[in-house]
Formats: C-alpha cells, sequence, structure tokens
C-alpha cells in the first residue's frame, strides 16, 4: 500500500472509532403506566399485563422499556402524570377511564389504551366502540349495565332488602352515572338509596358516620379511588355491620362480601394486546374499543360468617369462587 493511500485509510478510521465507542445504544419502545391507584391494588393487574406482553415478545428491559406511575386515587396527579409522559415522548399511554381524560387534555397524538372503561362513549374518551376515532381505545367494562345484576345478586341474599347505600366518587362522572343506574334498578325493587358522596380518600370515614338506621347492605361503585382506598372501606363497613357489594374481585381483600364484575386481569391482558398492535403500526383510531367476554362472581365466606349471614346453598354453587 502506498504512504499516501495508508496515510488516507488510517485518517478514516481515526474518525470512526470514537464513534463507534460513543454510539448510543437504540431507544427501546416506550410504555406509560399510569396506575390510577397504588401499587398493591393493581399487583394483580400489573402482573397479568406484563406477562401477556412477555407471551407477545415484549420482554420489560430487554424489548420494551415500561415506565410506572401511581396516582394513588388522587385525580389532580392524573394531569401532571400525563404531562411527564409526553416530556418522556412515551409510544403509549396506558390507563383507566377516570385519568383518560386527563391524557387526552395532555396529547392528541401519542396512543392512549385504557384498560378500564366505565362508559367510554358516555364519557367522550370515543367516538364509538366500533370506530373509537382520535388516539384513544380500551376496553368498555360495561359497568353501566351492571348495577342491575349487582342488585339482583344481592337480593338473593337479603330478599328483604328496602335500605341500600351507595358509596361514590361523585367528582368521577363514570361514578355518577352508576349511581343513577343503581337509583333506577332500586326503584323497580322498592329499595331506598343513600349516597354517601366522596371525593378524596379524607371524606370516607365522614361519609360512613351519614349511614341512616335500617341500610342493610354497602353497594361500592367503581372508580380509582374507591379502589384504591378498598380495604379502608372494607373495614369501615365490617364495623359498621354492612355486607359490601364490590365491583371488582381484588377489591374484596379482607373485609368484602361479595364482587361481581368483569374479570378486570384478562382486561388488562387484552389491553396489552392492544399495546402490541400499536407498537407494531396500528392506530388507536382503527381498533374497536373491546368489550369483556367473561363476569365473574365471588363470596367471601369469611366476611359472610364474620357478619353472621347464612349464603343461600344455590348461590354458592353458581359461584366463580368461593373464598374460605
Amino acid at each position: 500500500m502506498r504512504r499516501r493511500e495508508f496515510i488516507k485509510v488510517f485518517a478514516g478510521s481515526a474518525v470512526a472509532w470514537p464513534l463507534a465507542a460513543h454510539a448510543q445504544p437504540a431507544k427501546l419502545p416506550t410504555i406509560g403506566f399510569l396506575g390510577a391507584s397504588t401499587p398493591s391494588a393493581w399487583s394483580e393487574w400489573t402482573g397479568a399485563f406484563v406477562q401477556r406482553l412477555r407471551e407477545l415478545g415484549w420482554v420489560e428491559g430487554r424489548t420494551v422499556a415500561i415506565e410506572y406511575r401511581w396516582a394513588e386515587g388522587r385525580a389532580e396527579r392524573f394531569r401532571e402524570i400525563a404531562g411527564e409522559f409526553v416530556r418522556l415522548k412515551v409510544d403509549v399511554i396506558v390507563t383507566v377511564g377516570s385519568a383518560v381524560t386527563a391524557a387526552m387534555q395532555a396529547t392528541s397524538t401519542i396512543p392512549i389504551v385504557f384498560a378500564i372503561a366505565v362508559d367510554p362513549v358516555g364519557a367522550d374518551l370515543v367516538a364509538s366502540l366500533a370506530r373509537p376515532g382520535g388516539n384513544v381505545t380500551g376496553l368498555s367494562t360495561q359497568t353501566t349495565e351492571l348495577p342491575g345484576k349487582r342488585i339482583e345478586l344481592l337480593r338473593e341474599i337479603f330478599p328483604n332488602l328496602r335500605r341500600m347505600a351507595v358509596i361514590a366518587n361523585v367528582s368521577y362522572p363514570g361514578a355518577v352515572r352508576e349511581v343513577a343506574e343503581v337509583r333506577a334498578v332500586a326503584r323497580k325493587f322498592g329499595i331506598d338509596i343513600d349516597v354517601l358522596e366522596i371525593r378524596s380518600a379524607e371524606d370516607i370515614a365522614p361519609a360512613f358516620g351519614t349511614l341512616k338506621n335500617g341500610t342493610q347492605v354497602l353497594y361500592v361503585c367503581a372508580d380509582a379511588l374507591t379502589n384504591a382506598n378498598g380495604a379502608r372501606i372494607n373495614t369501615l363497613a365490617l364495623g359498621a355491620r354492612l355486607p359490601t357489594s364490590l365491583p371488582f374481585r381484588e377489591s374484596l381483600g379482607a373485609g368484602g362480601l361479595m364482587s361481581y364484575g368483569a374479570k378486570t386481569t384478562d382486561l388488562f391482558r387484552h389491553a396489552s394486546e392492544l399495546v402490541d398492535k400499536i407498537l407494531k403500526g396500528a392506530k388507536p383510531a382503527d381498533l374497536p374499543v373491546e368489550q369483556p367476554t367473561k363476569f365473574e362472581l365471588v363470596i367471601n365466606l369469611t366476611t359472610a360468617k364474620a357478619l353472621g349471614l347464612s349464603i343461600p346453598e344455590a348461590f354458592l354453587l353458581r359461584a366463580d369462587e368461593v373464598i374460605e
């Protein structure tokens, strides 16, 4: 090799080596996971989400990054976390219905997937279930259709049910719509309804102080606030000798009596499938909002015994799970 050519090659290599040494690894696709409640309350749901992602080839830390943030049931945190995700330039935001509006206000371009939403059309999260439009899609829990079934189940345990308390976060539109549906169903059966209105965790204990004499059961509306404070609600209900009807099996804890609703772990698994499609190029506007395929009835016999209740055998045989 001539001296001039050798110098040219060496000079080119000298430029390339430092560049190679300082090259940055490619950025992993990033999911912003906005947990509206607490890590402990969502542990089974988060686990189901991550497990299904792994089955689809997305391994946390290797092929995908997940940024977790927890609002702990405080609605004022939703917008703050959503804004942080926008600054981080995540590829998709995963959350639930109560936080979606804040996420939509933060971004109209980053895809948003809700794993749970009470009434996504009524809440203006999507244009329709079949054609969501915009940057949002997810899974509807059909909660507005469930109060009738939950009250029907309560009447099987309490044939003489005449007065029921309903605890709801009235700052969440989905819970307000659920309360309206509960009232409509209860009216048909001649059941009086008293609403315990809460807007923050600090309102929960005082709300129990407004319970009226003769209240027989407590109906808990689905919401990030009630989910984050499920243990407190169940404890206060037990202290008041009130059996509880809850929206999720995970909310039963040590003191809830009964839950009936969509199998939530399945919803989070399906949310992973929507995220998989989006990370592979699909647009939320083209992904129909899915609806639950499985609803589960769970009864906690430990709580029933603590309250001195006798659960009909036929009811127990119909339950998907009996906790003893």
